[in-house]
């Protein structure tokens, strides 16, 4: 072990320590909300600039679909917590069970915002349609991403479903979670 290595160990993670899961997923996360953050204040000031043109591309959107996908994510989200409570048990079957239960509904979140893309580029909305299309499809397709990269994570701590990597798994769950919990009033909702 390196000089370094040996100081970093000693040093400890700090603040990041005491998190479930393990430490580096935080430095992950915390990466992550500051971009989301960023497109998130980037889309409410364009918004603020342009209100009209704004509320006219929310009109377009199908709330509906959207609200469905918010209780299908909060959902997955609420079986990957039960995941984590059976895996700190040592439930490993349980918790396997609960982790496929969030990714299937994970995989129904991609499956309806897939058909909800498909509904407005088949009505001609796309990227260069106005400013508030080219930062939906930007802001909510970045998201869409992390819930594929999220399954793949969940994919992967299934296999052993040890306590650390059931808590980091689910700890990045529960990003992408909060990050579509606040989008969603922000892109569907707020006029």
């Amino acid at each position: 072990m390196s000089t370094a290595e040996c100081e970093q160990q000693e040093a400890g993670w700090g603040i990041l320590e005491d998190l479930p899961g393990d430490p580096m997923i935080w430095v992950l996360i915390f990466s992550e909300l500051v971009a989301f953050g960023l497109f998130l204040g980037a889309f409410s000031v364009a918004r603020a600039i342009h209100p009209a043109m704004f509320a006219a591309g929310q009109s377009a959107l199908d709330s509906n679909l959207a609200g469905l996908n918010t209780l299908v994510l909060v959902t997955s989200g609420w079986a990957a917590a039960r995941a984590t409570k059976a895996a700190r048990a040592g439930e490993r079957p349980v918790a396997r069970s609960w982790i496929f239960g969030a990714m299937a509904l994970g995989g129904l979140f991609i499956a309806i915002k897939l058909a909800e893309y498909a509904e407005e580029i088949g009505r001609g909305v796309g990227l260069e349609t106005s400013p508030f299309f080219t930062l939906y499809f930007l802001l909510t397709g970045f998201h869409l991403l992390h819930v594929g990269l999220g399954i793949v994570i969940l994919a992967v701590v299934c296999r052993r479903a040890g306590i650390l990597g059931v808590e980091t798994g689910t700890a990045f769950w529960h990003m992408v979670d909060l990050v579509w919990i606040v989008m969603f009033p922000i892109v569907y909702l707020v006029k």
